[in-house]
């Protein structure tokens, strides 16, 4: 391989001393270079020789003469040896067989590919790192769509437990009906009357928070069921609190807490389709259908109640 620009010996360099071609010293005709075998291909600039299998001499047009039983052939960088017919090819390379993007019948096959579909967007919406209960309480009224986004993906059953019995206490005062039973009745009585309100107003927003959690889901929605229930119970009972502090100090049927009782539960009526909307990923129509019977029961159990 020394000296003659040929990597197999198969032409030779009289200036070299390496037999040509066809000589009897070549390795065509037995004769022995002291070279290895291994490479057959030319460099570029000399005569190509191939010799075919039955050691008669090739045509330099034949690039598979050379191919002999018990050599190595070599190609050059980026030659395909069996070319686009290979049959062990990658199925998904240029120019070999197709084999997934068909069907048995010969139609085009349907990718596996899982499209996000809930609400028309290409991806769901990715919710932020978890609210403090201060920012969450006073970021539902301030900023209500970017709160409910945030906290799309987060439990709040603290928050949420914690103003369900705030809200039980404060509704048995608040409410007429009960006012003067739980102020006129010694302390165990009004201590119980008051405990069984709070724990009733809890299990009462959990369930109607569960209500409308399956209703989303049953539209299309694809939010957590934690988030839905907790988030439904804030509004529920943080929505009515300027009523029953007014209605500790007025009657029912005034005309201040009667207009605020509407004004607070028509206010609770968009945060919660709001809520809906942007948990669920689902547009306006579907998300106030969901939230339809959670804000009917709030206005036939507690407000006409109160407001009668």
């Amino acid at each position: 391989m020394a000296g003659n620009r040929y990597d197999s010996g198969q032409g030779g360099d009289p200036r070299q001393g390496w037999p040509a071609p066809g000589s009897p010293a070549s390795p065509q005709h037995g004769g022995s270079t002291g070279q290895p075998e291994y490479f057959t291909a030319p460099h570029e600039g000399y005569p190509q020789a191939y010799a075919s299998a039955d050691g008669h001499p090739a045509g330099p047009a034949d690039p598979f003469a050379a191919d002999r039983p018990g050599h190595t052939r070599a190609f050059a960088v980026g030659d395909e040896p069996y070319g686009a017919h290979d049959p062990y090819g990658d199925p998904g390379a240029p120019g070999g067989p197709d084999t997934y993007g068909q069907q048995a019948d010969g139609y085009p096959g349907q990718d596996n590919v899982a499209v996000y579909r809930a609400g028309g967007r290409s991806t769901p919406r990715v919710s932020g790192p978890r609210l403090p209960w201060r920012p969450l309480l006073t970021g539902i009224y301030r900023e209500p769509s970017r709160t409910f986004t945030r906290m799309r993906d987060h439990q709040v059953w603290l928050p949420a437990l914690c103003v369900s019995l705030v809200y039980g206490v404060l509704a048995v005062l608040g409410m007429g009906s009960t006012h003067d039973e739980v102020v006129n009745s010694t302390f165990s009585v009004a201590v119980w009357a008051i405990a069984g309100a709070a724990i009733g107003f809890t299990l009462a927003g959990a369930m109607l928070g569960a209500v409308t959690y399956a209703l989303a889901r049953q539209f299309g929605g694809d939010g957590p069921w934690q988030s839905t229930v907790g988030l439904a119970v804030l509004i529920g009972w943080t929505s009515d609190v300027p009523r029953l502090l007014l209605a500790l100090f007025l009657p029912g049927d005034n005309l201040v807490v009667q207009v605020v009782g509407w004004a607070t539960w028509m206010l609770c009526a968009v945060l919660l389709t709001t809520m809906v909307r942007r948990v669920h990923d689902l547009p306006w129509g579907k998300a106030a259908g969901a939230a339809a019977l959670q804000l009917l029961a709030l206005l036939v159990l507690i407000k006409l109640p109160t407001l009668g």
